[in-house]
């Protein structure tokens, strides 16, 4: 088993008289990190998965008096596919306000429907985590650094969700397994998604932008449906944990781009699955923007696990001046980075940007130092 960052951070909210929520997408290992912090704690536990019919059906319109007998004398309620029971919020907030030797725990793959349901009964009541693929520095800490640097083309290629690396064999069946069975079930049932196929040609149109400013008005052109319709269902991926946006840095400079958005995956893989294109790195005519998307992602799951507060952006003039990724600290000093896949080009930072923000830090990011991109400045 792949340890998982989160999991000391979270076994020691354990029994703090506050609920504990993971999101993250489907098939990410929210279950299998469940189970072992259960089994670490050594605590009986009630497991519930709101997938299941009569679950949602038991927790529905329910009371304390039916959850103090349904829970008994269990130290833990597991709840897994949250989302999917309706209120689930006011529930937690009873077992939280009147059950206090339980200790909940709930996860979900789809935020829209999660959060909406538990912000204002939770508030002051939960911790929150958000879960990812596994990311470079879980991968390190598994094997060694060297290893996994020497898979480098087939993270870029087939990602990093835990079935694909537990299972190296069945790759690119597993990731079709995931994209068509999976990625859009919680999509398929969200109130308003009335063309659920219209979320894959979306999907796709993003999948070949990556690393470009995304247009809707384009988007909606080349698939067939209005502007309003594509943000919205743009703004579904983004809840589903599917795709991530990078807004545009803008508060200087007369001609930089004012409302620009790029998107990014969460997964390589996951992206590759979508266009349907599993080909080898060194044959592919995309392979920067995959290096890009995995720098990205990877940026925003280490600092997800460090719990750093840091705001990310790219930025863009009218005449095509670009830096690919800019981070601002809580004490809003800026670092940007180009990404380059090929170690022997330099990446050139733009004077008009550097005059106007000036940066506490900047790197080209490249196959050959970006170990020390995505791991702690603790440990080089």
């Amino acid at each position: 088993m792949i340890q998982r960052s989160m999991v000391d951070s979270i076994h020691r909210k354990m029994f703090g008289g506050k609920a504990i929520i993971v999101l993250g997408a489907r098939q990410v290992g929210k279950t299998t990190l469940i189970n072992e912090l259960v089994l670490d704690s050594r605590k009986d536990v009630l497991s519930l998965n709101g997938d299941d019919s009569d679950v949602r059906s038991l927790l529905e319109d329910v009371n304390i008096n039916q959850l103090i007998r349904l829970i008994g004398d269990k130290n833990i309620l597991f709840i897994a596919e949250a989302q999917r029971i309706p209120d689930i919020g006011l529930v937690i907030k009873i077992c939280v306000d009147r059950i206090n030797h339980v200790q909940v725990i709930a996860t979900g793959s789809s935020s829209f429907e999660l959060l909406q349901s538990i912000q204002e009964p939770l508030t002051g009541r939960a911790w929150q985590w958000i879960m990812y693929p596994l990311s470079f520095q879980e991968l390190r800490d598994h094997s060694d650094l060297l290893t996994e640097k020497r898979l480098l083309n087939e993270r870029l290629v087939f990602g990093s969700y835990p079935d694909i690396i537990n299972n190296p064999n069945t790759q690119m069946a597993s990731l079709k397994l995931l994209t068509g069975s999976y990625l859009y079930r919680d999509l398929e049932r969200a109130p308003g998604v009335a063309r659920p196929e219209l979320l894959e040609k979306i999907t796709r149109a993003l999948a070949l932008q990556i690393g470009s400013e995304v247009s809707s008005t384009e988007i909606a052109r080349l698939v067939g449906a209005d502007r309003l319709t594509i943000e919205k269902y743009i703004n579904l991926l983004e809840k589903a944990f599917i795709i991530f946006r990078l807004p545009a840095l803008n508060r200087n400079i007369r001609n930089e781009i004012k409302m620009g958005r790029k998107f990014y995956f969460y997964d390589n893989g996951v992206r590759n699955a979508v266009i349907n294109n599993f080909s080898p790195v060194h044959s592919r005519a995309d392979v920067g923007a995959l290096w890009e998307n995995y720098c990205v992602a990877e940026r925003i799951k280490l600092h997800g696990a460090r719990e750093n507060q840091v705001q990310s952006y790219f930025w863009r003039t009218t005449q095509q001046q670009e830096i690919d990724l800019i981070e601002e600290d809580s004490q809003a000093n800026l670092s940007v980075f180009e990404f380059k896949w090929n170690p022997g080009r330099k990446g050139k930072f733009s004077k008009t940007f550097l005059n106007a923000y000036p940066a506490k830090e900047k790197h080209t990011i490249t196959p050959d130092n970006y170990d020390e991109f995505l791991l702690p400045v603790s440990e080089g």
